[in-house]
């Protein structure tokens, strides 16, 4: 069991204040936007040690069967599986969706076949992974997350008074739900800036005058004030609007179109960098592969909550993929869990204050400190506060946490 020292990521949409006020440290006034936590080779963990800082990632690779366990290294390779992350959400990300492992396959082989630099900016396909995750929210987070019923879409629209937006009105009211989506949402994606414009004129104008759903205005006139001029913004109106409470969560899969808009959550995902982006963004745009990618589904978000597993103190986030498994551990009065697992774990600590002990040692983890330890090596937990605890999953089972369909109504 070692602790990490991590890297934090300063990308423009993060917050200057979120992480340093978890980790208890000045801001510079610069965006703090992700700390990562993982082996990921774009920003790999490091192990503090006494001969010196160790990436996680070179001793995966030189001890790949003690590291990760043989039931991990068999079904994933010599990688760590999954990448564990604080994020700090100021302004909106882009609007995105992930590959499915079939197609992250395809257009890896093909970005190859065509001699595009893995660390190109246009690149799409970084590796040949999917990349399924989960957000759970450590105060209110707000985000975008699949479609809309098509008939919710229309009243949306409708409700701007846009002549130029009568004939998408029309489709999503007359046709099947999936060739209706697909054809006002590309439409969308290639609108012209005058509609664009048009759209968030009216948009503001509800914002600020409307008595009714102004809430919901709100959130699209801030989307629109940070990207202006972005066709993102119509796109994410056809998005259903979510909010969760602290310890709730969203599962995201493949296809599934989303983007975060402000909070501070603990996120865990496949380690890829595979992400299409439509909109909402500085960064490569590429909507002709994304539109392969997504999903015409208008489907009820499902938000999770965790419950108990082994340890009273431990509750599992219910996810349908075995590349993490994630869970929340709040020890108070004594209480502690002890920690088994046969793949290796990171815990991370977000409140308060924890105690790790092992067969080698024990550490202290402060918020926004982590630690990792190898397969197979038991860990008590003690403490006043909680941590979150991301290791591998055990097949395909969906865990033992619960989620609640929230079926969004026009307006929500």
């Amino acid at each position: 069991m070692d602790r990490l020292l991590n890297t934090i990521r300063p990308y423009a949409w993060g917050s200057t204040t979120a992480l340093p006020e978890l980790m208890g440290t000045a801001s510079d006034g610069t965006p703090q936007a992700e700390l990562w936590m993982g082996a990921h080779p774009a920003a790999p963990s490091r192990l503090l040690r006494a001969s010196g800082p160790e990436p996680l990632d070179a001793l995966i690779r030189a001890r790949p069967a003690a590291e990760l366990g043989e039931a991990a290294l068999r079904r994933f390779g010599p990688r760590l599986p999954f990448l564990l992350k604080l994020l700090a959400v100021e302004t909106p990300l882009s609007l995105q969706v992930h590959p499915d492992l079939a197609r992250a396959a395809v257009g890896h082989r093909i970005e190859n076949s065509q001699g595009v630099p893995l660390d190109a900016p246009h690149r799409n396909y970084r590796d040949d992974n999917h990349k399924p995750e989960m957000i759970v929210a450590l105060g209110g987070f707000e985000g975008l997350c699949g479609f809309r019923q098509p008939a919710h879409c229309a009243d949306l629209l409708e409700a701007l008074r846009l002549p130029e937006l009568a004939p998408h009105v029309g489709a999503l009211r007359e046709e099947p739900e999936e060739p209706a989506l697909r054809a006002v949402f590309s439409a969308f994606l290639a609108a012209p800036r005058v509609l664009v414009d048009a759209v968030a004129a009216s948009v503001a104008r509800e914002a600020e005058g409307a008595e009714r759903h102004r809430s919901v205005w709100e959130v699209y006139d801030g989307i629109a004030r940070a990207r202006p001029g972005d066709p993102g913004l119509l796109a994410a109106l056809m998005l259903q609007h979510v909010r969760l409470a602290p310890g709730e969560g969203i599962f995201l899969g493949a296809g599934v179109p989303h983007a975060y808009l402000r909070g501070l959550g603990v996120e865990i995902m496949a380690s890829s960098d595979n992400v299409l982006r439509c909109g909402l963004t500085s960064k490569h745009v590429d909507a002709e592969e994304l539109l392969r990618v997504v999903r015409f589904t208008a489907s009820p978000v499902r938000v999770l909550r965790p419950a108990a597993h082994g340890a009273e103190t431990e509750e599992v986030y219910p996810a349908p993929v075995d590349d993490f498994r994630l869970s929340r551990i709040r020890p108070s009065g004594g209480s502690c869990a002890v920690l088994e697992a046969t793949a290796p774990q990171i815990l991370v600590c977000t409140r308060g204050w924890i105690r790790l002990s092992g067969p080698h040692g024990s550490l202290s983890l402060a918020p926004g400190e982590s630690a990792y330890a190898p397969a197979g090596e038991q860990i008590t937990l003690r403490g006043e506060g909680e941590a979150f605890r991301a290791t591998v999953g055990a097949g395909h089972a969906p865990g033992t946490g619960r989620a609640t369909d929230v079926h969004m109504k026009p307006w929500n």
